[in-house]
């Protein structure tokens, strides 16, 4: 039976989570700092298994290596997305990331991290950081090594239902009270800048990765250019957050019968609002705010009925 492939969410306590993945989405969570589900993973800090059907109990990762047909026999080695949902109870780290070049010499081999973050919900005035005020490499190591940090960083106010790309290189930071989905390539790697000189449970300062993060930000920063596209058909508004050589990521908007053809091998899809039936070759399968599924490459069409507010990904066309 031709079905999606729903998963179990991993949960990842961290310094700054709080309860709002329990709170918002019902996720039975296992601590009051649990700042991250990762809802759709094959990376091997954080496996997501499959929750239905045939393939029950399986991982992710153990599906992409032994039923690459469910993929469109990908070329890459591991499954190259990873979708996340952040609770930023307090503000993370500032931060950066490599690009795949960078990160395959000096993280053994791991992926780069380019990412994107669509806020789901956030505290009245909340802000991130993105990006930064150098304008060259030899400033933005002068300040950052200098602590000059209110110089350096630069915030943004945000609201619920904004979209940020973050390529890698980029510097950021979620700020005290958002919570976002965030798609990314399947990577780990994180260079922190500036931890607000906080101490971890043993009372130790977190690690730094200063002279990493030096090499590999991008000064002077650049915003990146998006250009968001909404269409409107029968039962749906689709939004086209952004489409390269990483990922495209899309919002569905389901009110009503929606019909759907796939538009690469395989397709990420998290709920984030309402309930609806999707409807695969007649079998019918209930969906709601929380789930998390892969559409499989067998699955070249599916209707959507009822309510519901998605955000969706798909690997590049090639």
């Amino acid at each position: 039976m031709k079905e999606a492939l729903f998963l179990n969410p991993v949960f990842q306590d961290r310094i700054w989570g709080g309860t709002k993945l329990h709170d918002y989405f019902g996720y039975d969570i296992p601590s009051k700092t649990t700042g991250e589900d990762w809802a759709i993973s094959a990376h091997p800090n954080g496996p997501s298994v499959i929750k239905n059907g045939e393939y029950k109990g399986k991982t992710l990762a153990e599906l992409w290596q032994e039923k690459p047909e469910l993929f469109g026999n990908p070329k890459e080695a591991v499954f190259p997305l990873l979708t996340k949902i952040l609770d930023a109870n307090t503000d993370l780290s500032v931060q950066v990331h490599p690009n795949d070049e960078y990160a395959k010499v000096h993280e053994n081999g791991e992926l780069g991290k380019t990412e994107c973050w669509y806020i789901i919900d956030c505290a009245p005035g909340a802000e991130l950081i993105y990006g930064h005020k150098a304008a060259s490499k030899e400033e933005f190591a002068s300040w950052a090594k200098n602590g000059e940090w209110d110089k350096l960083l630069r915030k943004v106010a945000i609201k619920p239902g904004e979209f940020y790309y973050v390529p890698s290189g980029t510097i950021h930071a979620l700020g005290t009270g958002t919570l976002v989905l965030e798609t990314q390539q399947s990577s780990d790697t994180t260079y922190r800048v500036y931890d607000y000189d906080r101490k971890d449970a043993e009372g130790n300062l977190r690690e730094l990765h200063l002279d990493k993060a030096i090499d590999v930000t991008t000064a002077p920063h650049v915003d990146a250019k998006l250009d968001i596209k909404t269409e409107t058909r029968d039962g749906l508004t689709e939004t086209t957050f952004v489409s390269n050589d990483f990922f495209s990521v899309y919002k569905w908007e389901v009110d009503g019968t929606a019909e759907f053809a796939a538009k690469a091998p395989y397709t990420l899809v998290s709920i984030l609002d309402g309930e609806a039936v999707l409807t695969i070759d007649g079998n019918e399968q209930a969906i709601k705010k929380g789930d998390h599924f892969v559409l499989p490459n067998e699955v070249k069409s599916w209707k959507i009925t009822g309510k519901i507010t998605a955000i969706v990904s798909t690997p590049p066309v090639k």
